[in-house]
């Protein structure tokens, strides 16, 4: 299911224009972006948590040189699924 997909079922489950389904998808998106970037938790019972971890500095090989080189640590976000998606 691709944003567009997304947006037609949303708007047909709750009766919702397309444009009103649009405008909630992409406020869900941004405050969710915006509570990760600062380091927050979101939680959604029943669904699951985004959180933010710390992935450490790590060595890698270039695919085309064979060369080592050293990939950096990021912050990278986490997904942990709710009792409602483990079926």
């Amino acid at each position: 299911m691709n944003k567009i997909e997304l947006i037609n079922a949303i708007a047909e489950k709750t009766g919702f224009t397309k444009v009103q389904a649009k405008s909630a998808l992409d406020a869900f998106v941004d405050v969710t972006t915006e509570s990760l970037k600062k380091g927050d938790k979101l939680s959604l019972i029943g669904f699951g948590t985004f959180s933010v971890v710390k992935r450490a500095a790590r060595k890698g090989r270039n695919p085309q040189t064979k060369n080592e080189m050293l990939i950096p640590e990021k912050n990278v976000v986490k997904f942990k699924a709710g009792a409602d998606l483990k079926f």
